[in-house]
């Protein structure tokens, strides 16, 4: 079995956070991972809010035994948290399994540049999704029983969530996404965890193309822009 040695039990325990972050909103969750050197991707994908998640993992070394230079496979995300050793810092990779259709396309690995205008403070983005959350809810709330229909639930969040974020092409949802999946949390003292993207402690909106990406220290959000086909509009890997 291939076994990750992970840089620390800090970068296992926000692989564990993510990881149970992910089978929160879906419990069959897969997650594709890639990795070369000392440096691990790994995409999930939390159905509620469409987006693609990515989070870097930083490696002690590559594999157990000197195995291949690289990885590239799909795994049940339940099984890879189990397999995680906090104390020792290090990961067994499940069996392969057959993933969902997103696993089997990614978005561009090159071509990124910052995005202009870039984003709010990274408080004003959280602010920012607490009064989406707290419109939702009142708007909600306010309807007649008979007119409490998910069609009706669906409406209103997709209102609200597709909303972009100042003057950016970046929906609110995705901001919503990096918030829930702890991407969006305030640095700790000792600042963000070293080696992971988005060093500088900001959250940085990044395009390549069609594609957007909202990058933070903890992890990244991608997705197409809104009228470039629909969907994820993944282009296969």
């Amino acid at each position: 079995m291939t076994v990750l040695h992970l840089a620390d039990g800090r970068e296992a325990a926000d692989l564990v956070a993510f990881l149970s972050r992910l089978l929160h909103y879906d419990r069959g969750a897969a997650v594709r991972l890639q990795a070369s050197g000392t440096a691990l991707a790994v995409f999930g994908r939390p159905p509620s809010f469409e987006v693609l998640a990515v989070r870097a993992v930083r490696l002690a070394k590559p594999y157990e035994d000197g195995l291949e230079a690289t990885l590239d496979v799909t795994v049940s995300a339940g099984e890879l948290l189990e397999s995680v050793d906090e104390a020792a810092a290090t990961a067994a990779v499940p069996g392969a399994v057959t993933g969902p259709p997103w696993a089997g396309v990614l978005p561009p690995r090159k071509g990124w540049q910052a995005a202009e205008p870039g984003l709010p403070a990274p408080e004003a983005l959280r602010a920012l999704v607490a009064a989406a959350v707290a419109e939702f809810k009142t708007r909600t709330g306010e309807l007649a029983p008979e007119s409490r229909t998910r069609t009706e639930l669906d409406r209103i969040g997709r209102e609200i969530w597709s909303r972009t974020v100042a003057r950016t092409d970046l929906p609110v949802r995705a901001v919503h996404a990096a918030q829930s999946l702890g991407f969006l949390r305030a640095p700790a003292a000792a600042g963000p965890p070293a080696g992971t993207a988005g060093g500088s402690g900001e959250p940085v909106l990044l395009a390549s193309g069609s594609w957007l990406r909202l990058r933070t220290p903890y992890g990244s959000i991608a997705l197409r822009r809104a009228g470039t086909g629909g969907g994820l509009g993944l282009s296969v890997r």
